[in-house]
């Protein structure tokens, strides 16, 4: 396996747990990750998603351990300990990808089981999609296909209202003042918001807003929405100029697993993926939210592991 860098600073977000902290340099960027269970088990890769860091995995990380896997879950870059790289373009699909991609590499490994949520959903549908050789399992919490989501954006004004928060996170500066105001307070009331009541305690909140209030946090996990919309747009203009879509399936294994009390995507987007994921199981979880590995850590955990094991 390549070499691991213990990582000794000491921070509040450094939450106890039967995990070890390391870095890794994949490609242009360092990521902070943590690591638990034995180094010779199948690999599993947890991708958290906004504006959150590994620490969404908490209940996961040890279950899924003791179930015989070794499991690798990354502050991604630009979040909480890793890198922040400068500008919009270093948090486009391909990077947030190649960073998947690498972290298999660096643990001497060609395939790995890809767990998502949210943001981190979304890059492990299309690390799924364009590095299928990577991927042996997919699995992906309360984060849309990105076919079947600009589908039913074009024709669901319903769904064009729940995304509207994107729009306003293409403004510069004035999202970061808004999350970031009172030692990122704004990140806290999103949580409380829309999660629900026992989801999140103060612990949990106060060491979201630590990660959030490093320096250039806060942009960095902008960028990713600011990148995606552009590239959407150009993908888009393609699209009316009669550009031919490239092959978007999925070959691997897939879990869906969906929170149905999501403010923000629709139940909906769970239906009409056969054409894109030919091997599709779905989970929808009636009472969980849109942080359903919170709301509900037990019977996700013990969903990934029955996926992983049938």
């Amino acid at each position: 396996m390549a070499t691991e860098s213990r990582d000794s600073e000491a921070a509040p977000t450094d939450a106890e747990g039967p995990w070890a902290h390391e870095q890794a340099v994949v490609g242009d960027v360092r990521l902070h990750y943590v690591a638990a269970g034995d180094e010779d088990d199948p690999l599993v890769v947890l991708l958290h998603g906004f504006p959150e860091f590994w620490y969404s995995w908490r209940h996961q990380i040890p279950a899924l351990a003791d179930a015989g896997y070794r499991v690798v879950a990354p502050d991604m870059r630009g979040y909480n300990r890793s890198e922040k790289p400068h500008g919009v373009r270093s948090y486009r699909t391909a990077e947030l990808v190649g960073d998947v991609v690498g972290l298999v590499e660096h643990f001497d490994r060609e395939r790995a089981r890809v767990v998502g949520h949210d943001w981190g959903g979304v890059v492990a549908w299309e690390t799924a999609i364009r590095h299928p050789e990577a991927v042996s399992q997919l699995g992906v919490l309360n984060a849309p296909h990105p076919e079947r989501y600009r589908r039913e954006l074009r024709r669901n004004p319903e769904q064009w209202s729940r995304s509207s928060y994107v729009l306003y996170f293409q403004l510069p500066w004035l999202p970061e003042r808004t999350l970031g105001a009172r030692n990122c307070a704004g990140v806290a009331e999103m949580f409380r918001e829309t999660a629900g009541p026992d989801t999140f305690s103060e612990t949990d909140l106060r060491r979201y807003r630590e990660a959030a209030c490093r320096p250039g946090a806060l942009t960095s996990a902008l960028d990713y929405y600011r990148a995606f919309f552009r590239e959407n747009l150009r993908r888009e203009a393609r699209r009316l100029v009669g550009g031919g879509p490239p092959d978007r399936r999925v070959r691997a294994p897939t879990l869906l697993v969906w929170g149905e009390r999501d403010p923000a995507l629709g139940v909906e987007l769970t239906e009409g993926l056969e054409r894109w994921v030919p091997d599709l199981r779905v989970e929808r979880l009636p009472e969980a939210t849109h942080w359903v590995q919170n709301d509900n850590p037990d019977e996700v955990s013990d969903l990934l592991v029955e996926f992983f094991e049938a």
